[in-house]
């Protein structure tokens, strides 16, 4: 019979056992706290600052007054908030519909499927500012692809400044973007695709449905809440996108397409203002928590309809 010591010395190797996943999760948690927790914090304070390096005589404690200035005087956080939720209802919208029928289609059986797959699936694969590179000379006015193109099959007869034009740089932003971001919606799909048992195609063929009705009672079912979480992720991703603008127009011509990411960017590292910056990222955080929350609840994600 095992004494009282051997006895204690069995439980705390058991519960050793059972703490050995958290002890592995340590450097994972410490790391996080020093490059995520801290600087996440570090926002949340500097935004009750005046803090600018370039004006170290009028830093201190400012209470409320960034906030309360970018609620009643800051015409360039209204201006690029409604530019934020135009290029994000546009962007998610169409990449969300696009993404899906690319997926019908490369869920299908024909020739050359894997090739077609991985062609449609490269454009997520190249970083941001590769793919703005890219587009900054299909868009170009004298040597882009895109005025040749037009000016041979007749459509224009002179080249257009498309990234500078007033009227044609906010469709040209969201034509680059969906390209770069219809991929990851067809990944998504294609995968939650994958996980339709054939038996219900096969049960829908008996009842004799046909393609309509398959994707409405077997496919979107299945895609729901799929489709509810690629739609959320791209959003906040789109709402905090910078890299593709940025390279592409700058914000401009006349603010057009100043995302607030752009904005705070330039407030915050143009403008050296850190703590009037960090007020609108604490705003953009609250702004994409409260939707992100009402988004779910009202999409009943993870819940049978």
């Amino acid at each position: 019979m095992p004494n009282e010591k051997s006895r204690k010395a069995i439980s705390w190797g058991k519960i050793n056992k059972k703490m050995l996943p958290y002890y592995f999760l340590i450097p994972a948690a410490i790391l996080l706290l020093c490059f995520t927790a801290y600087p996440v914090m570090n926002v949340f304070r500097n935004s009750f600052l005046h803090f600018n390096p370039n004006k170290p005589w009028l830093d201190g404690f400012a209470g409320l007054d960034n906030y309360i200035r970018l609620f009643t005087d800051d015409e360039l956080f209204r201006s690029s908030l409604s530019v934020s939720l135009r290029w994000c209802i546009y962007v998610v919208s169409l990449q969300l519909v696009f993404g899906l029928i690319f997926a019908l289609a490369l869920n299908a059986k024909f020739r050359g499927r894997g090739f077609i797959r991985a062609l449609v699936f490269a454009p997520w694969a190249l970083s941001g500012v590769m793919v703005s590179i890219l587009w900054m000379l299909i868009f170009h006015q004298n040597i882009g692809i895109l005025n040749d193109l037009l000016m041979n099959l007749g459509f224009i007869d002179r080249p257009i400044a498309w990234l500078a034009n007033p009227d044609k740089v906010f469709s040209s932003v969201i034509v680059a973007e969906l390209w770069r971001g219809i991929p990851f919606f067809t990944i998504s799909y294609l995968a939650a695709m994958q996980t339709i048992p054939t038996e219900l195609y096969e049960s829908c063929d008996v009842d004799g449905g046909g393609r309509l009705a398959k994707f409405r009672y077997i496919i979107l079912p299945f895609l729901k809440d799929t489709i509810i979480l690629t739609s959320l992720l791209r959003l906040v991703w789109s709402f905090n996108s910078v890299d593709l603008i940025r390279t592409l127009t700058g914000g401009g011509p006349m603010g057009l397409t100043t995302t607030l990411s752009i904005y705070l960017t330039d407030t915050a590292v143009r403008w050296q203002e850190f703590g009037y910056g960090s007020a609108i990222g604490v705003t953009v955080f609250l702004l994409m928590l409260a939707f992100a929350i009402a988004y779910i609840k009202v999409s009943r994600f993870g819940k049978e309809q």
